[in-house]
């Protein structure tokens, strides 16, 4: 070996040395960097000439600057491709469920070692569960109501983020039983300096976040509640355009809605599925009497005091006036008449109490048509019950009837006494 490889191997040396012993690099960069250095002292071998231990230095130097550069440059990108998917994926849906499950699943992208993410919305001064999500997977798993002076109503009373490094020594989980230690961030979720929510992100981890974490997170967190608060928004909206005004009860437009479902659910399933049209007996009475504010009353009364009795599964909308409709999912004709037959014997346990003495009397008839045996679909299910119950009102008032289809005839066997 001549001197200029004694040189070079004793540069190259501690070149290799300056860098195992730097701990500011990265190590995924200082693997590369010393890769790059083993390439040098290979191609220095085959070289006639050596360069000197300040270039080794300075080109050493220069691979740490430039490699950092590239390494912040390409972790804005993936920030920024984050943010993309992120809008997208937020904005792609104004039903608020599916807003806050997709918000859910991209917190959970963000950090490393992440174990749950759990959405709380936040109105009228309470919190309510909205989403969450787990490590496996596992989606809206339920969970206690948060407590009064815990993590996520301190977000929401400072209306700023709180990290907490080490959850089981925290001032915030004294006096509890933590099945998991970690760390766990808690953003508040703001429109326009309103809070709409609260985002609790838990990690397996104890420690800080890093700074990249904690600025995606923020950035999602401003996406999240702008979509929360345009879905939110949307969903009273449609509630109020879907509501009877003076009952509180679905109206016309959400009862063809759900006509729609029922139709579709009940072709897939291949069951049966049954609607009955009810009209109430003596109200052109009381708005002659009384007038229609005492009408209103009155419809107002009546149809929660029906809707009350209905099963969780059955639908019941204002048609218009004083008609009703109920529709009943998965029911035989057998069954719907039973029902049918129930809701005219609770007129008889209904009261109301009019300005003054009045010699009204109250009931309901009704008319029952079942899909597929009356009609093959929606409207004309609807159509089919329509005319049963004007044959009911025509030939037999506080009973009712069932529709033999739309064209077709109602024979009297379809007539039912009051029991």
């Amino acid at each position: 070996m001549n001197d200029n490889e004694k040189k070079s191997g004793s540069v190259f040396s501690r070149a290799w040395e300056i860098i195992s012993q730097d701990t500011s690099i990265p190590p995924e960069e200082k693997k590369s960097i010393l890769k790059l250095i083993q390439v040098l002292v290979e191609a220095s071998e085959r070289s006639a000439g050596q360069p000197p231990d300040e270039d080794v230095k300075t080109i050493t130097q220069e691979v740490i600057s430039r490699h950092s550069l590239l390494t912040t440059v390409k972790h804005q990108a993936d920030e920024l491709d984050a943010l993309k998917r992120i809008s997208l994926n937020l904005t792609s849906s104004l039903d608020l469920q599916t807003v806050l499950d997709a918000v859910v699943t991209e917190a959970m992208s963000l950090v490393r070692h992440a174990r749950a993410v759990h959405i709380f919305l936040y109105e009228r001064g309470a919190l309510e569960f909205g989403a969450s999500l787990d490590s496996d997977g596992t989606r809206n798993k339920p969970i206690s109501i948060p407590r009064r002076n815990g993590l996520t109503y301190s977000v929401v009373r400072s209306g700023s983020q709180i990290i907490i490094e080490d959850m089981p020594n925290h001032s915030l989980y004294q006096g509890m039983q933590i099945l998991n230690s970690g760390s766990i961030v808690g953003i508040p979720l703001k429109f326009k300096d309103e809070i709409v929510g609260v985002m609790n992100l838990s990690r397996t981890v104890t420690g800080h976040f890093s700074r990249s974490e904690i600025r995606l997170i923020s950035l999602l967190a401003d996406q999240a509640a702008v979509a929360i608060f345009n879905a939110s928004l949307y969903k009273r909206v449609t509630q109020m355009a879907n509501t009877d005004s003076v009952t509180g009860l679905p109206n016309r437009r959400a009862l063809d809605e759900r006509l729609q479902e029922e139709w579709q659910f009940a072709s897939r399933a291949n069951s049966q599925s049954s609607v009955v049209m009810m009209d109430l007996d003596g109200f052109k009475a009381v708005n002659d009497t009384f007038g229609h504010n005492v009408g209103d009353e009155l419809l107002y009364s009546l149809f929660n005091f029906l809707a009350q009795k209905m099963r969780g599964s059955d639908f019941l909308a204002r048609y218009g006036g004083d008609e009703l409709t109920l529709v009943m999912r998965g029911t035989s004709l057998d069954a719907a008449q039973a029902v049918t037959q129930k809701v005219i014997e609770l007129m008889r346990e209904y009261r109301f109490t009019f300005p003054s003495e009045a010699n009204i009397e109250l009931g309901i008839t009704a008319g029952i048509a079942v899909f597929p045996i009356h009609a093959g679909n929606p409207s004309d299910l609807l159509r089919a019950a329509d005319s049963a119950l004007y044959h009911a009102k025509k030939y037999h008032r506080g009973g009712y009837s069932i529709a033999k289809g739309v064209t077709g005839k109602l024979t009297p066997l379809s007539f039912k006494e009051p029991g």
